[in-house]
């Protein structure tokens, strides 16, 4: 059997989502509902928008923990970007911590305000060099990122640019397929 590569599994960067780092949240979110009626049926949904600068370079990507983190600012005064930060907290704790911080106590009907004046830039995470690969990397070194670095996707560079996305989600679906082609 052939070995896959990376540039094989991956979303190229013209069918995934992306938004200006000047967007707000609102047009984030509608950019990731168009992808999601525009992208294959027959495939899993995007998990994140990309971000591109004035130069249209990819500077970042907005996950759904971004999204939701970016509408609780008191998540801010809490949570760290470096280290495991929620390892080890029982239900128990979290209930408290959510109970005496008082978190997401405004209304649903209040997120319209925040989402139109939240921008892109300010909760957008900035990739690391370990979650980006070479589209001619073979998919086992790319599994081996994704399992490592508990990546939902990896940005797929060349020459420094992105040119896609491999999705955690398409390379397990390759294992999948390689699992039950198997003779039981």
């Amino acid at each position: 059997m052939k070995t896959k590569l990376v540039k094989d599994l991956m979303v190229p960067l013209s069918e995934y989502a992306t938004v200006s780092e000047e967007a707000t949240l609102s047009e984030a979110v509608a950019a990731l509902k168009q992808s999601h009626e525009d992208f294959d049926p027959a495939k899993y949904r995007h998990r994140a928008i990309l971000v591109f600068d004035n130069n249209r370079h990819i500077v970042g990507k907005a996950n759904f923990q971004a999204i939701l983190k970016s509408l609780e600012p008191k998540y801010d005064e809490m949570l760290s970007d470096a280290g495991p930060m929620h390892m080890g907290f029982t239900r128990k704790y979290q209930k408290a911590m959510f109970e005496s911080l008082k978190l997401w106590q405004d209304p649903l009907d209040k997120i319209c305000e925040k989402a139109a004046q939240i921008k892109v830039k300010s909760f957008m995470v900035i990739p690391k060099e370990s979650e980006m690969i070479d589209p001619d990397a073979p998919l086992g070194e790319a599994i081996h990122q994704l399992v490592l670095g508990h990546h939902q996707s990896l940005l797929v560079t060349k020459e420094k640019k992105v040119v896609g996305v491999l999705r955690l989600t398409d390379a397990f679906e390759v294992v999948c397929g390689a699992i039950l082609a198997c003779n039981f």
